[in-house]
């Protein structure tokens, strides 16, 4: 087994090599003047067992790009089976034609992974679950859950509401809620662009309430500081997001350093650097990944690491 990184989250990479007991494999990857990715797999990968890195988080086409050259050289040099480690998965929110003339790209992107040399994927909390039926390929679909229940169980909230910020997100945030033993409250949410949204209302008891709202992926966070507005309206007390994917831009850092938000909970799927004045808390998954990919390599289940309390955490 082999596991190689892209430029899009190395230090992840190297936490994951860590957990596994094995050496990041060694590769040359640089940009000709022209802006073209050059690849050079360093070592011998023929017949081997291999797994490449590579989140596609922003810059989302180039990161996306150098996942298709790396392994293009990886299957050229032989490799018995190339399994692509997404832990975001770019495009995702591009899975369906919900207006006349538009592309569903989350589709052609997992084409374009299978032409590229992918013969696997191991991912983590897709933006819509039925991505997974994209691929005519095996997919290993991991949850962050099981790291947020631990760090949120140390904390002991008391009198703790679970919040979904849309319908899209209500079986996500009924499995906190019942992890968790807590109540549960979505938010109906209507949206104006790509980076606004205009919170409707509140469905549940939220008032002299800990709320916990649960989301997937943030980016501009308009959905988040507008539900945490609205829960802060409703009476609730203490307000803690919790986000699988912060990829945050310029408007979201801002926002939330606006915002009603006390704690922002994330993982470090997508490299982020540090931002001052808002309290963000990042948790690690690279021994999660790391599992996933030990019990891939060796044939076992992978099931096991997204049950919580005898059910799944999605």
């Amino acid at each position: 087994m082999k596991v190689f990184s892209g430029t899009a989250n190395e230090p992840l990479a190297h936490a994951i090599c860590d957990y596994i007991g094995i050496k990041l494999g060694k590769c040359c990857i640089q940009p000709f003047p022209d802006g073209e990715s050059f690849v050079k797999i360093e070592e011998n990968v023929r017949g081997e067992d291999v797994f490449v890195v590579q989140p596609t988080s922003p810059p989302t086409n180039h990161n996306l790009m150098e996942l298709f050259i790396m392994m293009d050289a990886l299957r050229r040099a032989s490799a018995n089976r190339i399994t692509a480690v997404l832990p975001f998965y770019g495009y995702a929110r591009q899975d369906r034609k919900d207006q006349p003339r538009v592309p569903i790209t989350a589709k052609l992107v997992a084409n374009l992974l299978v032409a590229a040399g992918a013969n696997r994927i191991l991912t983590m909390d897709l933006h819509a679950q039925q991505i997974q039926g994209f691929f005519d390929i095996p997919v290993d679909h991991l949850y962050a859950a099981p790291v947020m229940y631990e760090y949120l169980q140390k904390k002991s909230l008391k009198d703790l509401v679970v919040v979904s910020p849309d319908v899209g997100g209500l079986k996500m945030a009924y499995a906190y809620s019942q992890t968790l033993e807590a109540g549960l409250a979505i938010i109906a949410k209507r949206r104006k662009s790509a980076s606004e949204v205009e919170s409707m209302g509140v469905i549940g008891e939220v008032r002299n309430k800990n709320v916990l709202i649960i989301d997937d992926l943030t980016e501009t966070a308009g959905t988040l500081t507008k539900g945490a507005e609205l829960l802060k309206k409703k009476g609730a007390k203490k307000i803690v997001a919790c986000v699988s994917h912060a990829i945050l831009n310029d408007t979201g850092i801002e926002r939330l350093r606006k915002s009603a938000i006390d704690e922002l909970i994330t993982t470090d799927t997508v490299l982020r650097p540090a931002i001052k004045g808002v309290k963000i808390t990042t948790l690690s998954v690279a021994g999660l990944l790391g599992e996933a990919i030990s019990r891939i390599h060796s044939n076992s289940s992978v099931t096991s690491l997204f049950e919580s309390k005898g059910g799944r955490t999605s």
